[in-house]
């Protein structure tokens, strides 16, 4: 019994196999043979990229030598392996460029709503001032004269319009979050509504007022009136329908995380599908702890190096009687299988004795940084000008000696590709600025925080994909569960309705309260 190695070319990028005769691959691999690797797994057939790890915080090799193999996790930037966590096929390529097609179809979506709300906006406030004027240019020498009541009304209708312009502008007119993938039902139906309200405005204006030119203009003018006051009650019924309805608590969606089952609950009104997978994902980025791929690694290649210890091949063949050698190997890969419990409690034991020392460095070395950093009154500016920093520099000149036990946290820990040196230094100087302490620096290193806290360049998560077997646009119900994928994890949501809670009241008579005092032979009162 023996392991064969297959042989594989490896390029940067893409990888190519050539075949080979039967005869030239035997004995390439005889030439090639070798035992396992320590992980006992495999390379496979397929393209691989690595994202390029963050900006190293010092160039010093003599450094890295010092650090060991798990330091060293994120050195290169671009790997090929069997086993990694980012991986791109020609579906990948595929599926990305119809995202973009998908993409510049919604803009195209969008603007053409933003277009058709602003044309029929301009419209509503417009239509009372037609009203108005229409008949004083057409038949003015025909018109009664407006009275005192006629010119209250302008100055009413006026203000009404001023409100209505302000009210709208708060309500509509605000920059878009988000794409969604379909229209907002609600929206929709006031604009509908908004529109057949005017149309038929304007029809009635049309043959009553245009077509027999009535000389009563104060009429004329309560009739803009009530045009106005109209879709005053429109915009409340649009601020009921598009604000209050979903403020009340109805149903709880637990958000898990598929790749770590990070987990979190919210509690959400009435809203459709496509509203509520908005909700969570604003609440994603401020709750959620960034997503880290590397710290799925380890997991990973200590499976597929238990998953290889099962497996058995017979190179000389069936013919031979070696059934008896073959449970052999399979009773000890089991029994390796069963202690595999006993290395992983020693592999979390020493990567927390590691992570602990390594930040009791960390600490020790950013306390000594700061106590180099004093900040100078008004009167003893004047006296060493030429010894001032600003915070910058004061960054620059003590981020040196903290440098080599950040790095070295940092990869312990997993973290380096989300901080680089430049972003280090714009905290640090932002610390020295506003006179925080190092423990209020090292806070964003010592706890990995959430999405926002980080660069966008430096997501895993843009762009996200709704799957849901309910329609987008229709209700959440207790029972559904809707995904939300992106390319590198997914978020798995699912509904439950919160219960209809009956509470009763029990009187109690506060002359109820009346206790007597038992006596034993035993007590000691």
């Amino acid at each position: 019994m023996s392991a064969a190695m297959d042989t594989e070319s490896t390029y940067s990028g893409y990888s190519h196999y050539s075949g080979h005769s039967k005869k030239a691959h035997r004995q390439g691999r005889d030439r090639h043979k070798s035992p396992r690797s320590k992980d006992g797994s495999r390379s496979e057939k397929s393209v691989t990229i690595q994202t390029p790890p963050a900006e190293p915080l010092l160039g010093n090799d003599a450094s890295r030598a010092e650090e060991g193999q798990d330091d060293n996790w994120g050195e290169t930037t671009t790997a090929i392996t069997g086993t990694s966590e980012h991986s791109i096929s020609q579906e990948d390529i595929a599926r990305i460029s119809k995202d973009l097609e998908d993409s510049v179809g919604l803009d195209c979506k969008r603007y053409l709503g933003l277009t058709v709300a602003a044309v029929l906006g301009l419209l509503v406030f417009l239509t009372p001032i037609a009203f108005i004027l229409l008949p004083q240019i057409l038949w003015r020498d025909d018109l009664e004269p407006c009275g005192t009541v006629c010119e209250g009304l302008f100055i009413s209708v006026a203000f009404k319009l001023i409100i209505l312009l302000i009210g709208t502008w708060a309500l509509f007119f605000r920059q878009p979050k988000a794409d969604l993938p379909r229209v907002f039902v609600f929206r929709a139906l006031l604009l509908v509504l908004i529109f057949l309200f005017v149309f038929s405005y304007w029809l009635f204006y049309g043959v009553r007022i245009l077509d027999s030119k009535d000389t009563n203009y104060q009429g004329i003018v309560q009739y803009a009136v009530s045009l106005v006051d109209a879709l005053l009650f429109i915009h409340y019924l649009a601020i009921v329908l598009l604000e209050l309805r979903q403020l009340q608590p109805m149903f709880t969606v637990k958000v898990v995380r598929s790749t770590d089952g990070e987990s979190r609950y919210y509690s959400l009104g009435h809203l459709s599908i496509q509203r509520a997978a908005l909700v969570v994902l604003e609440n994603y980025y401020r709750d959620f702890t960034v997503y880290n791929p590397a710290l799925l690694t380890a997991s990973k290649s200590r499976a597929a190096k238990h998953m290889a210890g099962l497996k058995v091949y017979n190179v000389d063949g069936p013919g031979n009687n070696a059934s008896g050698q073959s449970r052999a190997m399979i009773a000890a890969a089991a029994r390796r299988r069963d202690s595999s419990h006993n290395e992983l409690y020693y592999e979390e034991a020493d990567h927390e004795r590691r992570v602990r020392k390594r930040r009791a460095r960390l600490v020790v070395a950013v306390e000594e940084a700061f106590t180099h950093i004093k900040r100078l009154q008004a009167e003893e500016q004047q006296k060493a000008p030429g010894e001032m920093m600003d915070p910058r520099e004061a960054a620059q000149a003590i981020f040196p000696s903290m440098a080599r036990a950040l790095q070295k946290y940092l990869r312990t820990t997993r973290q380096q590709q989300y901080h680089s040196m430049e972003s280090i230094l714009q905290h640090l100087s932002f610390c020295i600025t506003n006179n925080m302490t190092p423990k209020a620096f090292l806070e964003r290193y010592l706890n990995p925080g959430p999405t926002l806290q980080y660069d966008r360049d430096r997501w895993f998560s843009k762009q996200w994909t709704l799957v849901s077997e309910e329609a987008v646009t229709s209700g959440l119900q207790d029972g559904v569960v809707f995904v939300l994928k992106c390319l590198d994890f997914s978020l798995v949501v699912n509904v439950k309705k919160i219960p209809f809670i009956k509470l009763s009241e029990e009187f109690i008579d506060p002359k109820s309260h009346k206790f007597v005092l038992r006596l034993q032979s035993e007590t000691s009162v």
